[in-house]
């Protein structure tokens, strides 16, 4: 009997030959996948030290690829995982939703997986290589990482922010300078606000905070360029839907074009991301903040 992190481990009944319990598989004990397993059950939510008899089997749900006899075979599990041999295995979308809760709730994956009551190395697995975890398992995530079912599940995704309900207490405060400074400095996406030949408008764009300008890269045809040899308004902001809290940094000030070689060299040298819109996007513009403010919502006591 060979097994995975996230495979289910199912025990019959003698008698009748169908299932009478089963557990998702969340610790190996052995590098080759054979027994003993730590393994959660589905019906009380225990983790226990399981060595399977003869009426249990293994249920493979995110692997594919068998050896002779039916034993899964390391080898194309381990390609079904991670694509081409030798090469770096890639998250799959929930491992990806879990691992940024996770970060924005400064929690390291073995305080995770304590508060999850599972394996921290099936949480590894899970952040680390394309998975289909069961709604146990992302239930138990969501309740550790102070989220939502549906947020690890991107069924989100393209729904507005802030649907979430209001603090029962909410506190609003102004953020001083070096506070939205630090905020900006995370870098992502930001919106800048600015006056075209249609109108004003307001569009998001991948930036850097670099030195004490903003930064961002667009194509010289484009309505973000229009804020070249203007003052413009940028914002940037973050809402945390399950605990109805956030914040929001407004910046002012004139933008310029970047037309210094070196300085564009540099700023190529050090952008943390390409532009989300893809495209040759090589003008890079700079935003002098001349005023900064910034907002925070958090429970009154905080």
């Amino acid at each position: 009997m060979h097994a995975h992190l996230g495979d289910l481990l199912i025990v019959e009944s003698p008698a009748t030959g169908t299932a009478r319990r089963d557990g998702e598989i969340v610790g190996l004990h052995h590098d080759d996948g054979t027994p003993p397993y730590d393994v959660r059950w589905s019906d009380t939510g225990q983790v226990t030290l399981v060595f399977p008899g003869p009426d249990a089997h293994v249920r493979h749900l995110h692997h594919e690829g068998t050896a002779p006899g039916g034993a899964a075979d390391p080898d194309a599990a381990v390609l079904a995982a991670t694509g081409p041999r030798g090469a770096a295995a890639q998250p799959g979308d929930v491992g990806r939703r879990v691992a940024a809760a996770r970060r924005r709730q400064g929690l390291s994956r073995e305080e995770t997986a304590r508060r999850a009551h599972m394996a921290p190395e099936y949480l590894a697995y899970l952040e680390e290589h394309p998975s289909d975890p069961g709604l146990g398992t992302l239930l138990r995530l969501a309740d550790a990482l102070g989220t939502r079912l549906a947020e690890l599940q991107g069924a989100d995704r393209d729904l507005p922010p802030g649907q979430g309900h209001a603090l029962l207490r909410p506190r609003l405060r102004e953020l001083g300078r070096e506070e939205c400074r630090t905020l900006l400095s995370t870098h992502g996406v930001g919106r800048v606000s600015l006056t075209t030949a249609e109108g004003p408008a307001v569009l998001p764009v991948n930036y850097d905070l670099v030195d004490d300008a903003l930064v961002f890269r667009t194509s010289p045809d484009a309505a973000p360029a229009a804020a070249v040899g203007t003052e413009v308004a940028f914002e940037v902001d973050h809402i945390d839907e399950a605990m109805s809290q956030g914040w929001s940094v407004l910046v002012v000030g004139p933008a310029r074009a970047v037309t210094d070689p070196d300085e564009v060299r540099r700023l190529d040298e050090r952008a943390h991301t390409g532009p989300w819109a893809g495209g040759g996007r090589t003008l890079w513009v700079a935003i002098r903040p001349l005023r900064v403010t910034g907002r925070r919502i958090t429970p009154a006591d905080r």
